[in-house]
């Protein structure tokens, strides 16, 4: 027996009357053209980018040009926009490139956002972080943990210009954003300036005795030396075959990563590398440090140079490649350690699955 069309017209009737019933209700059923709730592997609305170095000095000079840096402001930055997202860099951070200018202070601030500044280019300006103060060199890592108070004055005689990335994506779509401006324009120094430095900062050694249960990274600043020389002993290692050189920056107390919802890594293409394609759960965005290479996003090519940003869409293929006669150096930063803490991480070399690894 088949249903007769009053049949079906009548049990369309009822279904709209029981959704509009339900909406009044504040319920809702799934419908037929409703997307689906579940897909096979994730389909992001974030798209593959490339912000070539060229294009972006030019507009940090012009920013510092006509932007002011004044007490109580927003930062002066250009953020890398992704054209397939409402908001930020990828689903759950956004990048950006900070220009401050000889003689400026950013003012003091903290947000539930999670932060890290990587030094780009330029000397002379000094991070104060819970009245921890600190250099920023070319090359260092300097964190700044969710809610504490932070602030940047550049007293060298050239601009500064560094990245700056922040989980507030992730923040927005937890609707957990809160904001509080310091009093004052800097927060004094403490008694003990370089505390974490000093406590932790050999990345062997750590302090004695009995200390309180910690909940973040007690290390602010990972120096550019250190991490020059922890990639030279590692390329004495078997490569890679997706990266070649990477390292993950660590919490010295957990051996996890540096901060809750971010990852950063340090990477090296040495010259003449061509890895394998792989691709995993999460985004990620990187900055060339130095040299030139190609890099292949769900097919699409992308070559780039010193300088230049790169931004890969979470379970995009990725495949590295590095032609030219000298080494490229990467810095990245993805968000893989939210993921591993929700037990939902899968990666997959050679993009086809057929050697996926176990973990999940």
């Amino acid at each position: 027996m088949t249903e007769t069309s009053t049949e079906i017209q009548d049990e369309d009737t009822a279904r709209g009357e029981l959704v509009a019933a339900l909406r009044e209700a504040g319920i809702a059923i799934h419908q037929p053209t409703d997307p689906p709730l579940f897909t096979r592997t994730p389909e992001p609305a974030m798209v593959p980018m490339h912000w070539r170095w060229d294009d972006l000095e030019e507009f940090l000079k012009r920013l510092g040009e006509v932007v002011a840096l004044s007490p109580g402001s927003a930062r002066r930055t250009l953020r890398l926009a992704n054209p397939g997202l409402q908001y930020g860099t990828t689903p759950t951070f956004w990048a950006s490139i900070q220009y401050i200018l000889p003689g400026e202070v950013a003012t003091a601030h903290r947000h539930t956002a999670s932060a890290f500044r990587f030094v780009m280019q330029g000397t002379g300006c000094s991070t104060t972080v819970e009245g921890e103060n600190y250099e920023m060199n070319e090359g260092d890592l300097v964190l700044t943990p969710n809610w504490s108070w932070h602030d940047h004055v550049h007293e060298g005689p050239e601009p500064m210009i560094w990245l700056d990335v922040l989980d507030v994506s992730l923040m927005r779509s937890l609707e957990n954003v809160f904001f509080d401006p310091y009093e004052t324009d800097t927060q004094p120094v403490g008694p003990e300036p370089e505390k974490s430095w000093r406590e932790y900062g050999s990345g062997l050694l750590r302090p004695v005795g009995p200390a309180p249960r910690r909940t973040t990274n007690p290390l602010l600043v990972y120096a550019n030396e250190q991490t020059l020389g922890a990639l030279e002993r590692a390329k004495g290692l078997v490569a890679d075959p997706a990266d070649d050189v990477i390292l993950e920056y660590q919490d010295p107390t957990s051996g996890g990563p540096v901060l809750p919802a971010m990852s950063m890594k340090a990477q090296i293409l040495r010259a003449g590398f061509d890895g394998v394609a792989h691709r995993h759960s999460g985004s990620k965005v990187y900055w060339v440090v130095e040299g030139a290479g190609t890099m292949y996003v769900d097919g699409q090519r992308f070559d780039w140079g010193k300088g230049d940003f790169l931004a890969v869409p979470p379970w995009a293929t990725v495949r590295h490649s590095n032609p030219h006669g000298s080494d490229a150096r990467l810095f990245r930063v993805d968000d893989s350690a939210v993921l591993r803490a929700l037990n939902v991480y899968h990666e997959e070399v050679d993009g086809d699955g057929a050697t996926a690894k176990a973990e999940r």
